[in-house]
């Protein structure tokens, strides 16, 4: 199989890493054998330092590989460099040249991700949009080989926890885990599609009270999907720190000096207000801010936080996050959707191994306030 490649410098590339890994070998015992310090060794992993022709025999022996494996001239690299053909997980018109992206390879697909920024700091990229094209393809410029997208898996879904698993990735697997924030439905409908490897969901079925499952056997009659949750939620009314509106039940929403941001279509929050406001036989058109859209959680309550709108629906922990006051309406479970064909791979099996560490379990109930008892259980 081809190794990725990484730059060292304007001349020189290297697959240390690549190898080393292969080989089992950690970078501390890798120093050891060669005679260098472990820093030695992440410093010409990371592209920051040139090793002189000894120390780059000693690598290519301790590892069994030909130096020329371990290390290559630049200009082998060109192909890798040029712009390429990606699915878009955004709407074109939303994209603008220049915009940073994640990248992805799903199946055989390159999937470009649009990667926000975020307050005090620039968004985390692997390339840029080059231009976009109809529909939702898009010319992309990568910044390094595609075999690094390889090793990615990309999750889709609305849950602002799952920053935590993805910190967890990195930090105990060295493997990227890419976040497309969308609705639940979008991010099912995205997995059948084959744009991405795991779809997150927390769609409450109205008529059995099921998380998730009904829809699955609408979307997939055919199964192919294996489901694990990641953890129980409470959601319901987002609002300024006190309730200082005294905003309590779906009818509040309805008095003329509140006013809401809402949730896309096809997410599990807009589904829960349309089922609070049948309940209440209230007309959406009563509710002011009804058509004014907050792409995920923490969008919505930062609106509330920065006091554009009196209420959203939204997750505890979006409350948490912002320091602001929380009104539970409805217990839902967030599963994570995996195909089989991606299931047993090698970073979503890393990913499944970490769902199930206390660590994280505690900053699940910690600092999102989740109940974490049914996490990592299989439920399909």
């Amino acid at each position: 199989m081809k190794k990725g490649k990484r730059k060292v410098n304007a001349m020189i590339g290297t697959r240390l890493g690549e190898w080393r890994q292969t080989r089992g070998i950690t970078a501390a015992a890798l120093a050891d054998r060669v005679g260098v310090r472990r820093q030695t060794i992440h410093a010409i992993e990371a592209g920051t330092y040139v090793p002189n022709t000894s120390v780059s025999l000693r690598l290519a022996e301790v590892l069994g590989v030909p130096v020329e494996q371990l290390f290559y001239l630049e200009t082998e690299q060109a192909a890798d460099e040029q712009p390429q053909i990606a699915l878009l997980l955004s709407r074109p018109e939303r994209a603008e040249s220049g915009a940073p992206l994640r990248l992805s390879e799903v199946g055989d697909h390159l999937i470009a991700v649009p990667s926000s920024a975020v307050p005090a700091f620039l968004p985390i990229s692997d390339g840029v949009l080059v231009n976009g094209r109809q529909p939702r393809r898009a010319l992309v410029q990568p910044f390094s080989a595609r075999e690094d997208f390889s090793k990615t898996v990309l999750v889709a879904g609305c849950d602002p926890a799952m920053s935590f698993l993805a910190h967890h990735m990195h930090r105990m697997h060295e493997t990227e885990m890419i976040l497309a924030g969308t609705s639940s439905l979008q991010a099912l409908h995205w997995l059948k599609e084959g744009k991405v490897h795991i779809a997150g969901s927390h769609l409450l079925d109205e008529r059995t009270g099921e998380s998730n499952l009904p829809v699955l056997s609408r979307l997939f009659p055919s199964g192919g999907v294996k489901v694990v949750t990641f953890a129980m939620w409470q959601e319901g009314f987002v609002v300024a720190a006190n309730n200082p509106k005294r905003i309590r039940s779906v009818e509040d929403l309805a008095r003329e000096d509140v006013t809401i941001v809402n949730r896309q279509e096809g997410s599990g929050s807009r589904f829960l207000l349309d089922r609070q406001l049948r309940r209440a036989a209230i007309d959406k058109r009563d509710i002011k801010g009804y058509e004014r859209i907050a792409p995920g959680h923490l969008a919505a309550a930062w609106h509330v936080a920065n006091g554009l709108a009196d209420c959203c629906i939204a997750a505890s922990a979006a409350a948490l996050a912002l320091q602001l006051d929380f009104v539970p309406l409805s217990a839902e479970r967030y599963d994570l959707v995996i195909p089989d064909a991606y299931f047993d791979a090698a970073p979503v099996q890393a990913l499944l191994h970490e769902v199930t560490r206390a660590s994280l379990r505690r900053e699940l109930e910690l600092l999102a306030g989740y109940d974490t008892r049914q996490t990592g259980n299989r439920v399909l």
